[in-house]
């Protein structure tokens, strides 16, 4: 049977560097590695980021977004169903960080993926210095992505303090009391469940604990609302200087106004043709050169208000 992972992290965790990271180790020991992007938007942007990963001979598929719900499930399990037929020994799927990862599990039982796929480990990426104001429905989509994880490995770490580790394990605690999950994290000893050091330093050894770590069968209440309030908006062609979008994203980043933004990322051409990627925060902007890109700018929240933000992109 072909064995899948299910890597998870709300928006901004980093799931995509550490997947960059994870593929290439899984490759290295003679794998055949196939990924599957089952992304929220309609545009999926963090597939473009592991071009390098392709080069390499890793597989690349994606499942996008912007249909009902039923739709985006039954693409899910043609696209596994696809893949199966490929002759991969390992897929890893990486959603969105707005995923209901009970999809995963319900997709995986149903016939035929359950015949060809054997789930291999659930690994829920987190931020070191997890925000401490999260709305409910986050603090759900965080409880139900660690509830089941074999392994949470911490995102970050060279920008958190140690006290900001317990806070973040502390901040997962409380989310999985108000699920009525029973699992329970030990802010200082965490040593087998917690993976919690620079992923510059992650040896094959870690990366190998990772991978056989499994996944944990747990039971929490369902609290996400059928008609969630995040969405995501799309701005095409937009063609400033680098200052000038930092100085948008800023902006937006910091007025409440366009609702809770929470990430903003995408690919811009310069003036000189050259490429940028951005990956905002509020933490963090990061812009950089990136060889070839797409002329995409995405905006994703809760509750935005698209009038207040296309302000911002239309002048």
């Amino acid at each position: 049977m072909i064995k899948i992972d299910l890597i998870t992290g709300f928006l901004g965790s980093g799931k995509t560097t550490f997947i960059k990271k994870y593929g290439a180790y899984l490759m290295r020991q003679g794998l055949k590695v196939g990924i599957l992007e089952n992304d929220y938007g309609a545009v999926n942007v963090d597939m473009m980021l592991m071009q390098d990963l392709q080069e390499e001979g890793c597989g690349l598929e994606m499942v996008a977004g912007g249909c009902d719900a039923d739709c985006h499930r039954r693409r899910f399990k043609t696209k596994l169903i696809a893949m199966g037929m490929s002759g991969y020994d390992r897929v890893i799927v990486e959603p969105s960080g707005i995923f209901d990862v009970d999809e995963f599990f319900d997709a995986l039982h149903e016939d035929p993926l359950d015949r060809w796929y054997e789930i291999g480990s659930v690994i829920a990426i987190v931020d070191a210095g997890l925000e401490e104001q999260m709305s409910e429905q986050s603090d759900y989509l965080l409880a139900s992505q660690v509830a089941n994880a074999g392994r949470i490995v911490l995102s970050h770490m060279q920008e958190t303090t140690p006290e900001d580790i317990r806070r973040t394990i502390r901040h997962i605690n409380r989310a999985l009391d108000m699920v009525k999950c029973r699992r329970r994290f030990d802010p200082d000893n965490n040593v087998s469940m917690i993976v919690a050091q620079d992923w510059d330093t992650l040896t094959d050894e870690t990366l190998q604990g990772i991978m056989n770590s499994g996944y944990v069968s747990e039971d929490y209440v369902k609290i996400l609302e059928k008609d969630s309030s995040y969405s995501s908006l799309y701005f095409m062609n937009i063609r400033i200087s680098q200052e000038e979008l930092t100085a948008k994203v800023q902006a937006l980043m910091q007025d409440s106004g366009c609702g809770q933004i929470f990430r903003i990322k995408g690919f811009m051409q310069l003036a000189d043709d050259s490429w940028i990627e951005l990956n905002a925060t509020h933490k963090q902007i990061t812009i950089r050169p990136i060889p070839k890109g797409q002329e995409i700018i995405i905006v994703i929240g809760e509750g935005l208000v698209e009038t207040e933000i296309k302000k911002y992109w239309e002048e």
